[in-house]
């Protein structure tokens, strides 16, 4: 005998109806949640020469190109010009700013040539506060000339109101004790409130196993990638001097990190990592 099966619809009671929807926004409720608390950086590191290429022109459309390419929320700077003779009185910062569509802020590290030099950062997140730190460094001297360092710290906000803090900076060039002091200052003046995630970002003018480095790795996270690719000379690169780092270590996650193979544009390949930002 063939017996057929009848399926009849079961009426929920409205308070199971109520209950069960309570339930399922509960849970869109619990996702949206875990997207609201990470959040995609792309950060780009670029020591731009004062805005003068590998062939010996001064372009800051070409540099603009270059930076837009990586669609960053975060570029640190370094060498830049803004009014100094070489670089034909060009608020070079400024100009980026314009030409990328991204904020700026500039650090001055020195007076030069009727001007100022010194490191920059440009974002399109929401800037809360800005702070420029000298770094130590030795006078120059009849016998070998020196330049101010420092590092131009500015404070965004991130898309769930979190502050994140994004520092650009540039170690001195021919002194490497200069260099290690400067590594220990970096240490002391931005790990103690280790509440703040922090991206530091940089031509240190040392390589990966060098002391400044070293110190450095005590307290950040090196965003490099395996091979530690060279940046420098951007023509033949033959020395990783440029980074990406970051602490706590715990709030970020790399996604992605490289050297941009870009020769002309500056005597430095741009350094680019994806970081998660996962906020508390």
């Amino acid at each position: 005998m063939q017996h057929t099966l009848i399926f009849k619809p079961i009426r929920l009671a409205p308070v199971f109806y109520r209950l069960g929807l309570l339930l399922f926004l509960s849970l869109i409720t619990v996702e949206v949640s875990a997207d609201q608390k990470t959040q995609t950086l792309r950060v780009l590191c670029y020591n731009i020469h004062y805005g003068q290429g590998t062939d010996g022109k001064y372009d800051i459309s070409r540099l603009a190109r270059v930076i837009q390419e990586t669609k960053p929320d975060l570029v640190a700077l370094q060498e830049v010009d803004v009014g100094v003779k070489r670089s034909n009185r060009v608020h070079e910062a400024q100009r980026l700013a314009e030409l990328t569509g991204l904020a700026v802020r500039f650090g001055p590290t020195q007076h030069y040539e009727g001007g100022l030099f010194g490191n920059a950062v440009l974002t399109r997140l929401p800037i809360l506060d800005v702070m420029i730190q000298p770094l130590p460094y030795t006078e120059s001297t009849p016998q070998l000339v020196t330049y101010p360092r420092g590092a131009i710290i500015v404070t965004v906000r991130g898309q769930n109101g979190k502050p994140l803090r994004f520092i650009s900076t540039h170690f001195q060039h021919n002194l490497p004790a200069d260099r290690i002091e400067e590594a220990k200052a970096i240490n002391g003046h931005f790990t103690l409130d280790s509440d703040i995630p922090t991206i530091l970002a940089g031509d240190m003018n040392a390589t990966p196993e060098a002391e400044p480095i070293q110190i450095l790795q005590k307290q950040w996270t090196n965003a490099i990638d395996d091979k530690a690719t060279p940046s420098a000379p951007a023509t033949k690169p033959r020395s990783r001097i440029d980074y990406i780092f970051y602490r706590p270590a715990a709030d970020f996650e790399v996604i992605e990190t490289k050297v941009i193979d870009e020769s002309l544009a500056s005597d430095h390949r741009p350094i680019f990592a994806i970081l998660k930002w996962k906020q508390k």
